[in-house]
């Protein structure tokens, strides 16, 4: 039944791509369109049935048996060039992401102009480049790790914006440099996995920019982005907002919920090196509510390291992630009502987690990639970022091993 969930999928993702296309793009002889394509093949299995490990915003994850839906997706790109400086672009990504099952979504569908050499312009869905590895983080051919760390990645829900940007490249000697601003609204869903599970919805007017600089082998790269996040059916959040509605506690019902939209701010400062066989990429991230928001504060980071010899590269990485406070006071009088206390302290406390992971990336042969990976999570507040849980929590470190081909084509 999977195997006919994801072939589906994939067909679904091709009738979109080309279809999105203008008529005259079906001409692929003509020099002006081109199709290409990424994907990956992965299964994965945990070592216990008490917990699951997931992806960020995935509604299922992996316990004790062996899965494919963590890792594994197709995603098929169509760029038509319609003149010399206008052409358009769509991506179609299959995934399992809010549903049980594999989806399609169209992740990019932008016009893009070129002002001149170093200044272009594109309308429509584009990425938010809200990490370092923003574009490409769902191309596991393009990435060192199997998965970008959850604790890091896992910080903001927002991939993409409907909207517009501008790039701006220069070359200042031998530094590259790349600014890029773009503001638009985010409209998507995300997946509860309080309690037995629920999907919401939200929609976000967002703007941000980013800036990095490339050096030989080094990229730094700093970014910064804000969001009016609004989201109306968060069914627990709802429940308990009511229930403080009814005892009076009708400002703090307020202050919890995203309905109405509230501020949420991110930076992040990052960089990769690829020098002398040694690999490596770290980055560092700050999210912070602007607005009063049961959502709390937090601090991400992860750093990896990797040698290569010859076609193999063997690598480690650590991440974690941290509360760092609130944007809620909950009152005094709250006290008086123990099991309401309970809930709102609960809620306002940050998930927390490290992990340690290692694997081996082998290129054994032309767009092919072989990953095996080890990851040792350690939940710790809230039971970190794991899913599926215990009512009473789980705080034991789970072991994930994972295997996947990587392709591009």
């Amino acid at each position: 039944m999977k195997k006919q969930l994801l072939v589906a999928a994939v067909s679904a993702a091709f009738v979109a791509a080309t279809a999105a296309m203008p008529a005259q793009a079906g001409a692929m002889d003509d020099g002006n369109l081109s199709i290409s394509g990424f994907g990956t093949l992965g299964v994965a299995k945990g070592d216990t049935d008490q917990a699951q490990f997931a992806r960020y915003n995935q509604a299922e994850g992996v316990g004790n048996k062996a899965r494919i839906g963590l890792d594994t997706n197709l995603g098929l790109q169509a760029t038509y060039k319609i003149n010399d400086w206008l052409s358009g672009t769509a991506q179609v990504l299959t995934r399992k992401n809010t549903s049980p099952t594999f989806t399609t979504d169209l992740t990019w569908a932008f016009l893009k102009a070129r002002i001149n050499d170093e200044v272009s312009v594109r309308v429509g869905r584009v990425v938010v480049p809200t990490f370092l590895i923003s574009d490409y983080q769902n191309v596991g051919y393009a990435n060192t790790m199997m998965r970008p760390p959850i604790e890091m990645y896992g910080q903001a829900p927002i991939e993409n914006s409907d909207g517009a940007d501008i790039n701006y490249q220069h070359a200042f000697g031998d530094v590259n440099f790349t600014a890029q601003a773009f503001a638009g609204v985010s409209r998507g869903k995300l997946y509860v996995p309080s309690g037995s599970g629920s999907t919401a919805t939200y929609r976000a007017p967002a703007a941000g920019v980013s800036l990095a600089a490339e050096y030989g082998p080094f990229l730094f790269r700093v970014a910064h982005a804000r969001a009016d996040m609004n989201i109306n059916d968060l069914a627990p959040i709802n429940s308990l907002t009511s229930t403080l509605n009814t005892y009076g506690f009708s400002q703090l019902a307020s202050d919890l919920t995203f309905s109405g939209g509230k501020k949420i701010a991110f930076t992040s400062v990052g960089g990769t090196m690829d020098w002398n066989n040694i690999v490596a990429q770290a980055e560092y991230a700050q999210r912070r509510a602007k607005d009063p928001v049961y959502l709390a504060d937090s601090n991400a980071w992860y750093a990896m390291v990797g040698y290569r010899i010859g076609k193999v590269l063997p690598y480690y990485a650590h991440a974690s992630s941290k509360g760092a406070g609130a944007s809620v006071t909950a009152p005094a009088s709250l006290a008086k009502v123990p099991p309401l206390n309970a809930a709102v302290a609960g809620l306002l406390s940050s998930s927390e987690q490290s992990s340690d992971l290692i694997g081996v990336r082998w290129d054994f042969a032309k767009s092919l990639a072989l990953k095996v990976q080890i990851d040792r999570v350690n939940p710790k507040a809230k039971s970190g970022w794991l899913q599926n849980v215990p009512a009473a929590g789980y705080n034991k470190d789970l072991t994930v091993v994972g295997v996947a081909l990587d392709f591009v084509f």
